[in-house]
């Protein structure tokens, strides 16, 4: 079996974000831990009610060749040269990815910047969120975001208005495009950037992989900056995700009365990230990190 059908093979077999098998991938490589799986090591263990041996017996690699094909999308290891290494420094780095679009994009990665945020914003979130982006493209980084509504949006579409690269980092798979609402959006990325995830391409989103892929954004680049987000928003939790490996996180403030800009004031309170309130805070704090 050729390497790229093998690491296909486990990403239908786990979800993402999972330190075991993360760690039993990095230990004994892609041919030896599917053996292994074969082989009845993890007896103990099951997959949607079923043994991990007997899933495995049930993959048809054909088909999952053919859906990789028909998206027009490819995969990428750690054997590849673009391989994103700053992901390696999760506690539990994804077995492989897939990506639909420019994959000279990943090349950017390397001096880019998270932006994240609300689903709901306001006016103020979503101008500071493009300004932010188009800003960061003129001074030569790509953006990062989840191609959500809201501020993921106003993120992606400032890159793009500045003729920049963006990569997109999806909670389901690049060819199950959600939201739906955001089609058009995913389309102009296409043309110039990268849909990218670490499930297979047909996979639909749910809630718990939104959350797992959320590390994700904050690995990849080289620090992120939180726009707006509610006192429990989901973007917390990718600031502290970049956080715990030790990557600057930074907060834009809002107004005192404002329930979008709390969990900003919340992180920057907590010391957790340094406030940035122009492109050129941000340049300042992160230009360092291109040398």
């Amino acid at each position: 079996m050729d390497n790229s059908s093998s690491h296909l093979i486990l990403l239908s077999l786990f979800e993402g974000g999972n330190e075991f098998w993360s760690s039993q991938y990095l230990e004994f490589g892609v041919d030896d831990f599917l053996g292994r799986i074969a082989a009845g090591e993890y007896a103990e263990r099951k997959r949607s009610g079923i043994s991990l041996q007997d899933a495995l017996s049930h993959i048809d690699v054909s088909q999952m060749l053919e859906q990789m094909e028909s998206a027009g999308a490819f995969l990428i290891t750690r054997e590849d040269p673009d391989w994103p290494s700053s992901l390696d420094d999760l506690k539990a780095p994804p077995i492989a990815l897939i990506g639909r679009g420019s994959r000279s994009a990943l090349e950017g990665v390397t001096k880019s910047i998270s932006l994240v945020g609300t689903r709901n914003p306001t006016e103020y979130g979503i101008r500071v969120a493009g300004d932010f982006a188009a800003g960061a493209i003129d001074r030569g980084w790509s953006i990062v975001s989840g191609g959500a509504f809201g501020i993921d949006s106003a993120a992606h579409r400032g890159a793009l208005l500045a003729e920049g690269e963006t990569i997109a980092i999806l909670g389901g798979g690049v060819n199950s495009i959600f939201p739906s609402g955001n089609d058009r959006l995913f389309r102009q990325i296409l043309e110039n950037g990268l849909l990218l995830s670490e499930v297979l391409p047909h996979v639909h989103a749910i809630p718990a992989r939104f959350l797992v892929r959320n590390r994700l954004i904050a690995a990849i680049s080289r620090a992120t900056v939180v726009v707006e987000a509610a006192f429990r928003s989901g973007s917390l939790r990718t600031a502290r995700d970049a956080s715990e490996i030790f990557r600057p996180v930074l907060a834009v403030p809002g107004p005192i009365n404002s329930p979008t800009s709390d969990g900003c004031h919340r992180l920057i309170g907590e010391r957790t990230a340094e406030i940035v309130t122009s492109i050129s805070d941000l340049m300042e704090l992160v230009g360092p990190l291109a040398l």
